[in-house]
């Protein structure tokens, strides 16, 4: 290293000892300014490499690889969606309406129909309508029955009870002699 010894250098740098630093020489210099080059080379390549894999639609590529990006069938980003979002629940017994005349057999599945299922913890109740009274009866009496079957199928406690409505009543038609605020011939049946 050839510098001046003379212990002269820039104003402000000492030494521990009291002394000034000595001034870089020329290999120092260049040295520094080949350092600087180099990081100012790499910042430029990074920065080129981005521009470059900006222009081909980002850096992301497929490989030979399945990854989070690939196509799936149908049927499996169904069922991955149905999982994220929490509906295995409702999704299980919109299956059970579907299948209803193979759970409860063809005779009752023609005269009485799932209407709804309440999915809240405390209530889980499966709303059945029946096209007659009789009907709604028989389903009243295999009501316990058609939980278990249910909730043999679907788990245990998913169905706590079946909520089984009659036949609705009579149209109420609306003429030109009727009194204001009736409801019409039904409205003394409470």
């Amino acid at each position: 290293m050839t510098g001046r010894g003379d212990g002269a250098g820039e104003p402000g740098q000492e030494r521990a000892g009291g002394d000034k630093a000595p001034e870089p020489s020329g290999v120092d210099l260049a040295r520094v300014a080949l350092r600087a080059a180099k990081e100012q080379a790499r910042a430029r390549g990074a920065a080129a490499q981005q521009k470059k894999q900006a222009r081909r639609g980002g850096g992301l590529r497929s490989g030979a690889r399945a990854d989070g990006r690939d196509p799936l069938p149908l049927g499996s980003a169904i069922n991955r969606l149905i999982t994220e979002r929490g509906w295995e629940t409702p999704a299980a017994v919109g299956g059970v309406m579907g299948r209803w005349p193979q759970i409860v057999g063809e005779d009752l599945a023609k005269h009485c129909v799932p209407l709804k299922y309440d999915e809240d913890p405390d209530e889980r109740v499966l709303t059945v309508q029946c096209d007659s009274t009789a009907w709604a009866t028989q389903l009243r009496l295999l009501a316990p029955q058609l939980v278990a079957r249910l909730n043999a199928d679907l788990g245990q406690g998913t169905v706590r009870l079946i909520k089984v409505l009659g036949p609705g009543g009579p149209q109420r038609r609306f003429g030109p002699l009727r009194a204001p605020g009736s409801t019409g011939p039904g409205d003394t049946y409470g």
